[in-house]
């Protein structure tokens, strides 16, 4: 593990992140999910793409990099865009898995692969509406401490600032951000995926007119037990 401080709007941030085949000339970045860290990344790929540079970041608040303010996902992809550029990086593929696949999407790699992207609205359970109405509505009279009980424990476990951040990337569209990419897309999910529904890859493949969409059994997290063929794909995908 390694660790580099960069600036970012007058804020710091200490970034870890791990690198793979040092000496390759050209990387593909991976990027975890929300609540997740680079470790369940370089789980999975680490011993394939053997001919490029792996690098895998913590995104600030996560795994073993700070953060104290609260962001956007916006924010993420203008810090990990700056973290590249201090290391130098000749990126040419970025692995975004769920939220990760939001902050690559904006970093518009010249080969985009996304896991089980977030960024397409899903209809929420009724239970969840009923829980968003009533944190709402107890925040109207100024008693949003207890809306916390009706948190999920993941949720709940945040720290405030983390728990703001949580909530601007949460429910973002990206439909236009996705429509607008225009280099190479190549798309990957799982078919029991509960968190990012089949149908919401499918709707990416439409959005991102030069993709490919394969999908795979498994769930959210498909990818640790297909990591050898999505790289074979990724290898023989890349332009």
């Amino acid at each position: 593990m390694a660790l580099k401080t960069i600036k970012f709007d007058n804020k710091s941030f200490d970034i870890s992140y791990d690198i793979v085949n040092p000496s390759c000339k050209e990387d593909i970045v991976f990027l975890h999910g929300w609540g997740s860290n680079k470790q369940i990344m370089k789980q999975a790929f680490e011993k394939f793409l053997p001919n490029l540079r792996h690098i895998y970041i913590d995104m600030p608040g996560f795994g073993k990099s700070s953060s104290e303010y609260i962001l956007t996902t916006q924010d993420y992809s203008k810090i990990i865009d700056e973290f590249l550029k201090l290391l130098n990086s000749n990126t040419v593929a970025i692995a975004g898995h769920s939220f990760g696949g939001k902050v690559a999407t904006l970093l518009n790699p010249k080969n985009l692969i996304l896991l089980s992207t977030a960024g397409i609205l899903e209809e929420k359970p009724l239970d969840v509406k009923l829980k968003i109405k009533f944190a709402k509505f107890m925040n109207s009279l100024g008693l949003g401490g207890l809306s916390k009980i009706f948190r999920s424990k993941d949720v709940n476990t945040m720290s405030e600032n983390m728990y703001a951040t949580f909530k601007n990337v949460v429910d973002e569209d990206f439909t236009n951000y996705f429509k607008n990419y225009k280099k190479n897309g190549m798309i990957f999910w799982g078919k029991d995926d509960s968190a990012t529904k089949l149908a919401s890859g499918e709707k990416i493949h439409q959005l991102i007119q030069n993709s490919s969409f394969t999908s795979y059994e498994g769930d959210h997290y498909f990818f640790l037990k297909n990591a050898q063929d999505i790289s074979k794909r990724v290898e023989n995908g890349i332009l």
